[in-house]
């Protein structure tokens, strides 16, 4: 295997999306609204206006939640006011599961366009005849959209940390971010998650004639992101690091058996038949 090879096909590729508007757009202000817009009226607008804190203690939903809530996790609450509690567990915790939107969609963005992509341009069938073997090329596309999914995700991590400490710390008087459970969801979870969506998402754009269409089938893989989202909402599933790492673990085992079947049905012959 030639890691030049390789290296060579993801570039090329990486080029292709920054030219793509609809490829990169997304990257730019998906992360802008989640990651900035939303934790600042979060933590400005009850500053600056009459909302009654007691509605929100004592809702019933955050009232289970709270109860069902492990010890780990409440003991980051002790000793906080009421907003703080708030901006704990909307902004430290019921956020966390929306931060593996990032690598999810990215991921099916930029793998959609791998071959999808490609074929809309007439340009498949050449990089089809260059002196690669089929694992260096699909390998050399996974990984043009491990590295934006995964990287765009960890800058938008960095961001979320120092936007919710600058602007929360004539709150909490101290650096308050991230919270221990974070740490599995960013730097395990997250990786994982882009790679399952990227095997499933190369193959369904080797398949499918344009990039949208490649898109919008793989975006359905969206839906794991979502189960994450409402088990921790409801109190059924909360992320706690143990919790984050296996999550993580189930969701890396799931990739790699989905890259063995990836590489081994993928076949240049039948992508040269479909392009031409």
């Amino acid at each position: 295997m030639n890691m030049k090879h390789i290296i060579s096909i993801a570039k090329k590729d990486l080029l292709e999306v920054r030219q793509n508007r609809a490829a990169w757009l997304p990257m730019v202000i998906v992360p802008t609204l989640l990651i900035i817009l939303l934790p600042l009226a979060v933590i400005l607008i009850p500053q600056h206006t009459a909302l009654p804190m007691d509605d929100f203690v004592n809702d019933p939903d955050l009232q289970s939640f709270l109860a069902k809530m492990p010890e780990s996790m409440a003991a980051v609450l002790e000793g906080k006011d009421e907003f703080q509690r708030m901006l704990i567990l909307l902004l430290g915790y019921l956020f966390a599961p929306m931060f593996l939107i990032f690598p999810m969609m990215f991921a099916t963005i930029v793998a959609a366009e791998s071959f999808a992509g490609e074929r809309e341009r007439k340009t498949l069938e050449a990089l089809l005849y260059t002196p690669t073997t089929d694992q260096e090329l699909f390998l050399g596309k996974v990984l043009a959209a491990f590295i934006p999914a995964v990287g765009v995700s960890w800058i938008s991590f960095v961001c979320y940390t120092l936007v919710l400490n600058i602007a929360g710390a004539s709150i909490f008087h101290q650096v308050w971010f991230p919270l221990p459970t974070w740490w599995a969801l960013i730097f395990w979870i997250t990786p994982a998650i882009a790679s399952l969506g990227i095997f499933a998402t190369v193959l369904i754009s080797a398949r499918v004639k344009t990039f949208m269409g490649a898109y919008q089938t793989s975006s359905s893989l969206v839906i794991i992101v979502i189960g994450f989202m409402i088990g921790q909402i409801s109190g059924v599933l909360y992320l706690t690091v143990g919790v984050g790492l296996l999550v993580g673990l189930v969701v890396w085992v799931i990739s790699i058996v989905m890259y063995r079947l990836a590489v081994k049905s993928f076949k240049r012959d039948s992508l040269l038949v479909d392009a031409g």
